[in-house]
């Protein structure tokens, strides 16, 4: 079945999505939001995945979505669509936005919020040199190929990794992209508060 605005909006509609709260006495998380925009492309609708320069101080050469921590008073829409424009100039307003998925906990002590849009026309971004290395468009039939999970001494929680332009992308950007394809492409309850980062991405 291919994937319209109306069937992804209604699969989110639906989900019963999962918000973090801080545990009594825990250290706060840092609140960021992520922007999944589902584009049309060549080879079908597709998001886009950037890898970070490796000139970064924070998650250097990483995987990511576009997105970051939230400015004060700014809702997670708010912040992704801000950062959306400002990583890889795609200016998109509210009404682009079809839900938002759950909320995951990232090891290096962010509360990342995954904030997912739709653009009918096509776009062409351009990115900024200071946020992106390299900018992938992954079309929505390769986000559906079958994740690993993987086990390390350091947790008992399964690591997660899915293959994207002949890398592996690992979590926490590889848990947030999998329950957008379970969810939203596939129309698979899934959750992933519980899948694993490698040690490299827990500073």
């Amino acid at each position: 079945m291919e994937l319209t605005r109306e069937l992804a909006t209604r699969r989110l509609a639906d989900w019963d999505r999962r918000v973090i709260s801080p545990a009594p006495g825990a250290a706060a998380l840092r609140p960021s939001a992520v922007a999944i925009t589902v584009a049309p492309g060549d080879a079908g609708r597709g998001i886009w995945v950037a890898r970070r320069p490796a000139t970064m101080r924070n998650h250097a050469s990483q995987f990511a979505l576009p997105g970051g921590r939230l400015d004060p008073g700014e809702t997670v829409v708010e912040a992704a669509l801000r950062e959306l424009d400002e990583e890889l100039g795609v200016a998109l307003g509210p009404d682009s936005v079809i839900g938002v998925l759950d909320d995951y906990a990232t090891r290096s002590g962010y509360l990342m919020t995954p904030v997912v849009c739709w653009v009918d026309e096509p776009v062409v971004p351009t990115p900024s040199p200071d946020e992106v290395d390299e900018l992938f468009f992954v079309t929505l039939d390769e986000l559906t190929a079958p994740a690993v999970f993987d086990s390390i001494p350091e947790s008992s929680r399964p690591v997660i990794r899915i293959p994207i332009a002949g890398r592996w992308v690992h979590a926490p950007t590889a848990a947030v992209i999998y329950q957008f394809a379970q969810v939203v492409v596939m129309g698979v309850d899934t959750r992933v508060d519980h899948l694993e980062q490698p040690v490299f991405a827990w500073r």
